[in-house]
């Protein structure tokens, strides 16, 4: 039996999450938006019965026992504790920090019975699932290098918004990088450790940001990354996110090892071992009939299409609605990985600045709110 589910957020990612929902047997109860000339909108046009701007009202609706979260990143924190507490089942967008984060974990830690993962959908895209089977098959031996190149437009919304600031999450490290972070480390098996990085704000104003406002979220971004062991051990990482490129998306991830290597490109997979004359296909992947959204490039409609399937194949195998199998979701981040990957975001802003390696040092307890002002009153003691 299928949850019930709330969806918070009426942007690109919940316009095509809905029809994704209804076509794998979900029921869409309730939407919330940020006011509720907005939720009204997306309600009608998707054919959800019921919609509010208040949050309370989706995730006390009787009917609603699985809450999908794709709002500003400033918000995803406060509902996702929340939804957790109330016990709901949470599928959610990354937090706007490290702290946010932790907070999320502990929530979960807190309510183990119930389902709690982030919605990176690389994780699910079918050549991503191959690549990693690949590589624990041993296609590239020894893994020595990654790849990664994601260029496209401007990730800027129409009007002065979150997406403009780099403390609210906006940002392609924080919107795009995220999940590449996270997609090296699930295909690696390996987190970073050290990191150094390169963030760049070419355009702090256009047609429609003007006058007193500025963009302060990087629209490139360009950082390294060692993952698992020390020294000549290391996977060595490079990543470079660039939207200032009109035209076609570009998504390319590339691991290399001793004995071969093997490319993502978009949604196919390729592959050569050393010695052969070229390239072969392993995985054609290009006959997507689902449909065609220009706000989101087809690896992450492809990936979040998969997604839903592996979560109504989840809780398909209870009949109690709340009640959920781990083996079809397995593959999907938990709350754990958003901690980490949020930590990695965090050390590379702190290089971007500084100029110098960074250590990756994740959080084990959440930090004084009130530590800086200790720290003052007991210099002014001594």
């Amino acid at each position: 039996m299928l949850p019930g589910v709330g969806v918070f957020g009426t942007g690109s990612t919940a316009r095509v999450l809905v029809p994704l929902l209804k076509a794998e047997g979900f029921e869409v109860h309730a939407l919330w938006g940020r006011s509720e000339e907005e939720a009204c909108c997306l309600a009608k046009e998707l054919g959800i019965p019921f919609h509010t701007s208040q949050s309370d009202d989706v995730l006390l609706h009787q009917d609603v026992d699985l809450v999908c979260i794709y709002i500003p990143p400033s918000m995803t924190r406060q509902i996702a504790v929340k939804a957790l507490g109330i016990g709901k089942n949470v599928v959610c967008e990354k937090a706007a920090t490290a702290v946010d984060s932790f907070k999320m974990v502990t929530a979960a830690r807190y309510y183990p019975q119930l389902l709690s993962v982030m919605g990176n959908t690389l994780r699910f895209l079918p050549a991503f699932v191959a690549m990693r089977q690949l590589l624990v098959e041993g296609y590239v031996g020894e893994l020595q290098v990654c790849d990664v190149r994601v260029y496209g437009p401007s990730l800027l919304d129409q009007s002065y918004g979150w997406t403009c600031e780099e403390l609210m999450g906006g940002g392609g490290l924080h919107t795009v990088g995220s999940a590449i972070i996270d997609l090296l480390s699930y295909l690696t098996g390996a987190r970073a450790h050290r990191v150094h990085g390169l963030l760049r704000t070419f355009v702090q104003q256009n047609g429609l940001i003007r006058g007193i406002r500025r963009v302060t979220s990087d629209d490139f971004c360009f950082f390294q990354m060692l993952m698992g062991g020390t020294g000549s051990g290391s996977v060595c990482c490079t990543v470079t996110l660039n939207f200032n490129m009109p035209g076609s998306f570009v998504h390319e991830v590339m691991v290399v090892g001793s004995t071969g290597r093997l490319v993502a490109r978009g949604t196919e997979l390729y592959g050569q071992r050393n010695g052969s004359k070229g390239e072969e296909l392993l995985l054609d992947d290009s006959g997507w009939v689902g449909p065609e959204v220009k706000e989101m490039p087809l690896p992450h409609l492809r990936g979040l299409s998969s997604m839903v399937k592996a979560l109504r194949q989840s809780f398909q195998a209870h009949e109690e609605r709340r009640s959920w199998a781990r083996g079809p979701v397995a593959m999907a981040p938990t709350f754990e990985d958003g901690l980490y990957v949020q930590t990695v975001v965090e050390a590379v802003k702190r290089s971007s600045c500084s100029g110098e390696w960074e250590c990756v040092e994740i959080m084990s307890q959440e930090p004084d709110p009130n530590h800086n002002l200790c720290e003052a009153l007991q210099r002014n003691k001594n």
